[in-house]
């Protein structure tokens, strides 16, 4: 019988691992004790978008704990949480016990202790008495082999429950998520835990970032066996390396950078701007991973430009007239703030051979460098005040009326002497 594939609410997991299937049991490898959490919280939540019963063991946290790690996913009436904590490495702690001293009718969360939870066979019995009130391919949580492990002292334990376990839960038609501290456990024990199991996971921290790896998926061709992918987790979203690769035939990334960098951003104000990472937008900007459309309007709105410039095509008609409200302020990093200002008159995402740009150099103000660090042709126009250059070791005076001309050389300083702003018309010849 053929198996239905469904999804792990991960995009990039699901291409690299060609789906889940019903039946699967999917072992987490986890190297910090924190990272198979978000890829759980992310089954959890597709679980429940497609109104599936799921049932979490919990021999690792209490109620409380996970619930508010959960947060609204836990009010979810198809969640079961089943406690395996509180009677055992909570040993039955008044701290523990008292979360079940408020009136359960009044609790918004599905919450089943269980009583002996020392003994393999009473769990067992938990799990399979509820699994017999639900309908449908139920998905599991089981968090986890090393907290039974803890709990039942011992790796024999293990090997008999898990041996039992797996097949059963195939049969069942469910999918179980079951998560193991990589270092606490023999090489013995994984070998067999992946012998049996249809797919397993390797998550790890490597040079600061996180990665994981297939290591065994069944009855399925995944994109690469044993191969590391880095990974990034910002907020909600999960997005593995490579995946932009794939969906990015406009060189979104390139775009972006460039009209950022045009506009004198650095990726740390981008990044403060829409609330993520520096490093997501390196990752975007290098095509490594894919912005999510909140993230990329976010973009396009912070860069004064409209989405559709980031996949423009070349052959649409140019737009030709651009009023004062379309001047996009821009930073000057190097410059001290108090001392100019500048637009860009014509817009970042224009395909033009030129940029125009309005500087204001306020007055008695000296600016230590050129307030572009451009190596192209430059010309500038004096509209009002009077203004000194220092080039080529050579000051200039200019006044309103005046032009300038600049190949390759940076003027040294800029100053501007008098009581009113000086103003330049500025072009960048590209």
């Amino acid at each position: 019988m053929k198996r239905k594939r469904v999804s792990s609410g991960i995009t990039g997991l699901d291409q690299l691992l060609s789906g889940l299937y019903i039946g699967d049991n999917v072992i987490w490898y986890d190297d910090a004790g924190s990272l198979a959490a978000p890829f759980c919280m992310k089954f959890i939540k597709e679980s429940q978008r497609q109104k599936k019963p799921i049932i979490y063991v919990t021999f690792d946290r209490s109620p409380k704990n996970l619930i508010e790690k959960l947060g609204p996913l836990a009010e979810n009436q198809q969640l079961t949480i089943l406690d395996c904590f509180t009677n055992g490495k909570g040993d039955k702690a008044e701290i523990f016990t008292k979360f079940y001293e408020k009136d359960g009718a009044q609790w918004p969360y599905q919450v089943i202790k269980v009583t002996e939870p020392w003994k393999p066979e009473s769990v067992s019995d938990a799990i399979y008495g509820l699994h017999k009130t639900l309908t449908g391919d139920v998905r599991f949580v089981i968090e986890s082999l090393t907290g039974m492990q803890d709990l039942w002292e011992g790796e024999d334990h293990i090997l008999k429950f898990y041996s039992r376990a797996c097949p059963k839960l195939y049969e069942l038609d469910t999918i179980a998520y079951w998560i193991v501290e990589k270092g606490a456990h023999s090489n013995k024990l994984k070998a067999y835990i992946n012998q049996i199991a249809q797919v397993a996971i390797d998550l790890s921290i490597k040079r600061g970032k996180s990665s994981l790896k297939i290591l065994k998926a069944e009855k399925r061709t995944p994109r690469a066996l044993s191969e590391a992918f880095y990974y990034a987790h910002e907020g909600d979203e999960i997005l593995l390396e490579g995946d932009a690769k794939e969906k990015a035939p406009h060189d979104l990334g390139v775009r972006i950078k460039q009209v950022r960098k045009n506009q004198g951003m650095s990726q740390k104000d981008l990044a403060n701007c829409i609330g993520v990472t520096p490093s997501h937008i390196s990752q975007i900007e290098s095509n490594l991973i894919y912005p999510s459309l909140p993230v990329l309007y976010k973009v396009a709105e912070h860069l004064s430009v409209e989405v559709s410039s980031f996949f423009q095509d070349k052959t649409l008609p140019v737009k030709t007239v651009f009023s004062r409200g379309n001047a996009v302020n821009i930073s000057l990093p190097d410059m001290p703030k108090d001392s100019i200002y500048a637009q860009q008159l014509t817009p970042p995402d224009l395909d033009a051979k030129v940029e125009l740009y309005l500087i204001q150099i306020l007055p008695e103000k000296k600016l230590p460098a050129h307030f572009f660090a451009y190596k192209g042709e430059e010309i500038g126009h004096v509209l009002s005040g009077k203004i000194k250059v220092f080039c080529q070791n050579e000051t200039h005076a200019l006044e309103a009326g005046d032009t300038i001309y600049l190949k390759t050389d940076f003027p040294a300083h800029w100053i501007n002497p008098g009581p009113e702003t000086a103003k330049l018309l500025w072009i960048k010849v590209r």
